[in-house]
């Protein structure tokens, strides 16, 4: 017989899995009692046939079997939310829109030239605008609720597609009275022993592309700090005089008391990248991508050269 496993059984699942308790996930996110949520994973387990966690005085833990099956809970349950938002969509065809989402402070570059060709071609069209982390707009493109990012290419959204549209270097980023500071470009060893900074899992794909470059220079850091976004990177090196890589594009939100430096030699770049839906059949998605050649032309004409944060050294 096939097993019957219902939508509420994944989202109990998933629920258990992050809170790591039954009786946190029960009241805090459920708002059910444990004992019938205990019952639910136990009739979960029996139609799935394995043990999916293991129960403890300590809390909740995940088998093999069961992180395995967490990855594919998560997966269905964006696939329902987007089937869910798709359908919204169609059923109020007098309210065309197209939802744009943005890695935070690439908006500066990209959003005035995008909005202007879907005003162009689609001038009663409702655009809107969010701003988030690279793995925030994965899963907002993939649960349907939103048409195209700039983002990052995240390598756990296999539902997504990716087209690059620049390619970032990383730059040094410093205090602006800092030993090094005085150089035109800083020689990426010169900075061991610098309290280095690098970034959180906020940002996974940045994070890779710096411990990569790091490591295939044979340069061992080991940082002293993780930032979660932009803003906290440049408050903790002027706090602690530390130095950070960040993409060019960040140029655009120093502080007085913060510069930054081309990296000497060969350096680190990072992909920005528009991503979406293979799923998503929208003719406005299928019109922006069509255009995306040009809304690329348009962006480097406008700051003169390639897209990485066009601000003047200081």
């Amino acid at each position: 017989m096939a097993s019957i496993v219902e939508l509420r059984h994944l989202r109990y699942f998933v629920a258990v899995a992050e809170e790591g308790s039954l009786t946190v996930a029960a009241e805090r996110r459920l708002h059910t009692a444990q004992p019938s949520l205990s019952r639910q994973m136990r009739d979960l387990e029996y139609e799935v046939g394995a043990q999916l966690m293991v129960r403890s005085a300590r809390g909740i833990e995940l088998t093999v079997a069961g992180r395995v099956f967490l990855d594919y809970a998560r997966l269905a349950l964006a696939q329902v939310e987007a089937a869910l938002e798709a359908a919204r969509r169609a059923a109020n065809p007098g309210k065309p829109s197209f939802a744009l989402g943005f890695l935070t402070g690439q908006e500066m570059d990209w959003l005035p030239e995008a909005v202007r060709i879907i005003r162009d071609e689609l001038p009663n069209m409702e655009v809107t605008i969010s701003s988030r982390y690279s793995p925030d707009l994965a899963d907002a493109l993939i649960r349907g609720k939103l048409d195209v990012a700039f983002m990052r290419s995240e390598a756990q959204a296999p539902d997504l597609v990716f087209k690059v549209v620049t390619k970032e270097p990383l730059v040094v980023i410093l205090p602006s009275d800092h030993r090094l500071a005085a150089q035109k470009a800083i020689d990426p060893h010169d900075i061991a022993g610098e309290t280095f900074i690098s970034v959180s899992n906020t940002a996974p794909t940045l994070r890779v592309v710096i411990d990569d470059y790091l490591e295939r220079l044979n340069i061992g850091i080991r940082p002293a700090h993780e930032a979660d976004n932009l803003a906290m990177a440049m408050s903790l090196v002027a706090s602690t005089r530390g130095v950070a890589f960040l993409p060019a594009y960040a140029r655009n939100f120093l502080p007085w008391s913060v510069i930054s430096r081309p990296i000497k030699g060969d350096a680190p770049t990072i992909d920005l990248v528009v991503g979406y839906n293979r799923a998503n059949g929208s003719p406005t998605l299928k019109l922006f991508l069509s255009r995306l050649d040009d809304l690329i032309a348009r962006v480097s004409t406008k700051f003169g050269g390639p897209v990485a944060g066009r601000r003047e050294e200081r």
